[in-house]
């Protein structure tokens, strides 16, 4: 009964990076450096704002947008932190996971034969969605590009099929992100155009040196930009599944109705604590981020001494170096780093062709992991 399967789905793939972490599993002694997890409890005043919505009997269907107490919530922290002005009657939708925000927003607005650009190397679970929308993705090589995908590469890929630009930043894998003047040019270059940007700012909390700046925040292109953002990464809430959707109230009406018959709403208990931990847990990112900072630092330090190139991450909990062995792909070295040196990183292929040759470490573990971590890597690039 295979052949009866829709099409779209037979020729999307199970993650890379999921593919090998579940090859791996069973090895035993292993330092694992590879899922993108906070390592941080979820704060314990917003699970006890969960068990108190549990209390009250807050059990039941909510409105399909999500808690108007939440959207007006997300309304003014987007405000105060990143000058983004949304109405939460219409322009925000509370989402299961930023995951399902990107599934919804690109059923909505691309069609068969659309293209959506994204760049290369690129988290994996954009191609698939886009692929299930009909439309085709095609990466723009940022190798050459400290792996920013900056207005002019946007526009030597452009084409007349051009329907979306994914503007994942800052990224998974690589943890650049994309300074004002840069995305002044990405607004310059789009603005009027019969096109959207889909600005996946999951990370946007977790940023270092310079502050995080939505595309969004450019009027010029207001009205064709879709956020994606969530508690996930910022309040260590990845299993309570709540991401949001900020756009322009003529395109949100119409991923409210695929998000409506996607899931109904969010969960209510989730959403009661993302209710707390977007208005009164507005400074809970800031202990995270300071330790991930530290940990970045010690790894590149580390791979300064092993005389690894990478290009320092700006955001995000991952570092995505240069890493290759001549006969071997991305993936067979990442088998024999957990053969050999006991260490599970992510090959770079998982992102694209284009992070063929690059690993991808993840420092959302503690100082004693990445120790050890780092330890058995430098063992391994002396022998």
């Amino acid at each position: 009964m295979e052949h009866l399967v829709n099409n779209h789905v037979k020729n999307i793939e199970i993650s890379g990076i999921r593919k090998f972490f579940n090859m791996v599993s069973d090895y035993e002694d292993v330092i694992s450096l590879s899922i993108g997890q906070p390592d941080f409890t979820t704060p314990e005043h917003v699970k006890n704002a969960a068990k108190q919505a549990i209390d009250s009997n807050h059990t039941t269907y909510t409105h399909n947008a999500g808690i108007i107490k939440l959207r007006k919530a997300i309304s003014t922290s987007a405000a105060r932190k990143y000058n983004l002005q949304y109405d939460p009657a219409d322009e925000i939708i509370v989402t299961v996971g930023a995951s399902q925000g990107i599934d919804i927003t690109l059923r909505t607005l691309i069609s068969p034969g659309d293209e959506v650009l994204l760049p290369g190397p690129v988290y994996p679970g954009y191609e698939p969605l886009i692929r299930l929308a009909g439309g085709t993705p095609v990466h723009v090589d940022t190798t050459n590009n400290g792996f920013k995908m900056t207005a002019d590469l946007l526009e030597q890929a452009m084409t007349e099929q051009t329907k979306c630009i994914i503007l994942p930043y800052p990224s998974n894998p690589t943890g650049v992100s994309l300074n004002e003047s840069e995305l002044k040019e990405i607004a310059a270059l789009v603005a009027g155009k019969d096109m959207f940007v889909l600005a996946d700012e999951i990370y946007s909390e977790l940023v270092y040196e310079q502050a995080h700046v939505s595309i969004a925040s450019f009027p010029e292109i207001r009205d064709q930009v879709i956020v994606v953002n969530g508690v996930s990464k910022s309040h260590a809430m990845t299993g309570w599944r709540i991401g949001y959707l900020l756009g322009p109230a003529v395109l949100m009406k119409h991923i409210l109705k695929v998000h409506q018959y996607n899931v109904s709403c969010p969960t209510s208990i989730s959403q009661y604590a993302a209710l707390e931990a977007i208005g009164n847990g507005a400074d809970d990112p800031s202990t995270m981020r300071e330790e991930y900072q530290k940990r970045r630092d010690y790894v590149m330090e580390r791979m300064d001494e092993m005389g690894l190139d990478y290009v320092q991450p700006g955001g995000a909990f991952y570092i995505f170096p240069k890493l290759a062995k001549a006969g071997l792909s991305s993936f067979d070295l990442g088998i024999e780093l957990v053969r050999e040196a006991g260490l599970a990183l992510v090959p770079g292929n998982a992102f694209s062709e284009y992070g063929e040759g690059y690993m991808r470490l993840s420092y959302a573990y503690d100082m004693e992991t990445l120790e050890k971590g780092m330890d058995r890597l430098a063992d391994y690039m002396e022998k």
